[in-house]
């Protein structure tokens, strides 16, 4: 299991490439159920993640290829064989669970495991299910795993959701588009994930109007066809190396970002004292000297703070000016990384799904463990402005939704690397 250790060792500077967003690409992987015509992505980010849901596909019959050095991705779903998605591959992926829509949507059935625990709190798939049975689905859950079928078919229908849930609307629309009659999804999340997977769909042949909106308009069709479509930029890597120079010093240039995915967080780091300007390429994020101030932050559904940079931002806030109060509303258990930001000196008094967090002038390299995804990557944020070695165990985590991010902090100046624990 490998480790990544950091040292402290002042300003950044240079560029970033971002990659093609993780959450994005999952589910246009799964919407490919949706045609027995290929669909074609390319900005295809090399995660695990990405590897684990591929694997899943070729499970249910479909070919998946990776091709142009492994950033673009033809999946064919022609020949589906299999209409059941094991636990042993969805327990790795919660992503997984958004097969469910496409199989019952196009094939009237599916058989898949339900998602299991997860580090940052129950997430449970009570609106995805719901959904389905809106839509005329007949759902049975047995031994851990939902029985969906549709014999005649899905027809459309009135759905509202009782609160805004990512993966509920995009299950929903994948299996509304090819539902008879017209399906209106109110409450619908409005993330550029979501308004990515409408757009990949369109260029299928779905009929879809409101993307983006918090009202969904879907008018079923009768089949999809092959597309080609590029997967946006990761807006979560984006905020989190928009994190990076604010933590630690300097200025960089972020190829392909866009404020506007990304407007809670600039927001909130113009106000903390840092620059951002976009730029022909991206955006460019600096903060030369000084501390930055205290900053409170609230989580919502997008366009508000995504949970996902909640505990990069934390990271901050423990080096900050002042006292940052940071409120979890989207999952519990969202405070793991708390603990050990405090192992660096950090003073983090953490209430329920409330943290108050009083800024430090120094904090000190430690050994911590990373619990989550995004708790990793805040724990090597942490490490940059640290004094001495911070040495991140467990970032198996880390390789799930970031990139080479070793490689990509060092080539900005960090003293940074990736390290095999033996025994």
């Amino acid at each position: 299991m490998d480790s990544i250790i950091v040292k402290g060792n002042g300003p950044l500077s240079g560029e970033v490439p971002i990659a093609g967003a993780k959450n994005t690409c999952l589910k246009l992987m799964c919407a490919a159920l949706l045609s027995d015509e290929p669909l074609t992505l390319t900005n295809v980010p090399r995660l695990s993640d990405v590897a684990t849901l591929g694997s899943l596909l070729e499970s249910l019959g479909c070919e998946v290829a990776r091709l142009a050095d492994g950033r673009a991705m033809m999946i064919s779903s022609a020949d589906v064989t299999n209409l059941t998605a094991h636990y042993d591959i969805v327990r790795k992926l919660r992503a997984s669970f958004n097969v469910l829509g496409p199989l019952v949507g196009r094939f009237g059935e599916a058989v898949v495991s339900l998602p299991g625990g997860c580090a940052i709190g129950a997430r449970k798939v009570d609106l995805h299910l719901t959904a389905l049975e809106a839509l005329g689905a007949t759902i049975d859950l047995r031994e851990g795993y939902v029985h969906a079928t549709a014999k005649n078919g899905l027809k459309g229908a009135e759905i509202s959701f009782p609160f805004v849930s990512v993966g509920a609307t995009e299950n929903a629309l994948c299996a509304a588009v090819l539902a008879k009659g017209t399906t209106v999804l109110r409450n619908a999340a409005r993330e550029p994930d979501t308004v990515a997977l409408a757009h990949c769909l369109q260029g299928m042949g779905a009929d879809i109007e409101g993307a983006g909106t918090d009202t969904i308009v879907i008018r079923g069709v009768d089949r999809l066809h092959a597309t080609t479509h590029r997967v946006i930029a990761d807006r979560i890597e984006l905020g989190t190396y928009m994190i990076a120079p604010a933590i630690a010093g300097g200025s960089v240039e972020l190829i392909g970002g866009s404020r506007a995915i990304v407007a809670a967080l600039a927001d909130k780091l113009e106000e903390a004292g840092v620059e951002i300007v976009e730029t022909d390429r991206g955006l460019s994020v600096s903060h030369k000297t000084g501390r930055v101030r205290a900053v409170d932050v609230t989580t919502a559904p997008f366009p508000g703070f995504p949970t996902d940079l909640q505990a990069q931002m934390m990271a901050l806030m423990c080096t900050a000016d002042g006292v940052a109060t940071l409120e979890e509303t989207i999952f519990e258990n969202r405070f793991m990384h708390a603990p050990e930001l405090i192992r660096m000196g950090a003073k983090i008094d953490v209430h329920g799904g409330t943290a108050k967090v009083t800024g430090v002038v120094q904090l000190r390299g430690a050994p911590v463990m990373a619990t989550d995804l995004r708790a990793s990557v805040s724990l090597i944020l942490a490490g940059l402005a640290a004094e001495g070695e911070t040495r991140v165990n467990r970032v198996y985590h880390l390789d799930r939704g970031y990139e080479r991010v070793e490689e990509k902090l060092s080539g900005l100046g960090a003293q940074i690397e990736r390290v095999a624990d033996h025994g």
